[in-house]
């Protein structure tokens, strides 16, 4: 079984920054052969996908909503998954999502829709104030 845990979420004020991180354990020992991604929630809305990368590292893709200021990246010695988030915006409050497609090394690119991804964590929330 994998468990995948977000941390990172809270208050901040536009313009600023969080970092959210996305932390994977259980049977992990295949974590470099995932693709990983980070959707988002909104009140009243459907999910979307905000940003995926490859289980390669060498492939990431962007919602147009946060290209260029957002930045996935990964750490696979830690099972590790993180989201740079800049230049925060009211529009990017949500709940955020991890998740992991453990057959990602199958996989062209990285899926921008949620079916490839098989596990999913409880989500951290961020709000930006205006």
């Amino acid at each position: 079984q994998v468990q995948v845990v977000e941390s990172g979420g809270g208050l901040v004020q536009a313009g600023g920054s969080l970092r959210l991180s996305c932390a994977a354990s259980g049977r992990t020992s295949t974590f470099s052969s995932w693709n990983m991604g980070w959707f988002r929630q909104a009140p009243g809305k459907e999910r979307e996908f905000v940003a995926g990368i490859s289980w390669s590292d060498d492939y990431t893709k962007y919602a147009d909503s946060v290209k260029g200021r957002f930045t996935i990246s990964r750490d696979n010695a830690k099972n590790t998954v993180f989201l740079q988030m800049n230049s925060l915006k009211p529009e990017d409050t949500a709940v955020y999502y991890c998740a992991a497609d453990t057959h990602g090394v199958f996989r062209q690119g990285v899926g921008v829709g949620p079916s490839p991804y098989d596990y999913w964590g409880q989500g951290t929330q961020v709000t930006v104030s205006s």
